[in-house]
């Protein structure tokens, strides 16, 4: 997904869908997020409601928090989705 703000081309690696989803599948909230990826409520709230694209770093610690819980992230050309890791 590329984004542009303010006359920057941000590439980003998780879109607003993959983030709801993926706290869908653990049964995280927003709060839950947060805490394990250290960011605020408020960037996840409105990165996902794409009111605002957060920093890079920001989106790699929520990339990161998802993937040590078992989350992979499918960028299929047919789709973009998420989906639980086997055990």
């Amino acid at each position: 997904m590329t984004i542009v703000y303010d006359q920057y081309t941000l590439v980003v690696r998780m879109t607003p869908a993959q983030c709801r989803a993926a706290r869908g599948l653990l049964g995280w909230t927003t709060a839950d997020l947060a805490r394990a990826a250290s960011v605020s409520v408020f960037t996840i709230r409105n990165f996902e409601d794409e009111r605002s694209v957060p920093d890079p770093a920001i989106v790699r610690s929520m990339r990161r928090a998802f993937d040590g819980a078992g989350i992979r992230f499918d960028d299929a050309a047919e789709g973009v989705g998420v989906s639980l890791r086997d055990p």
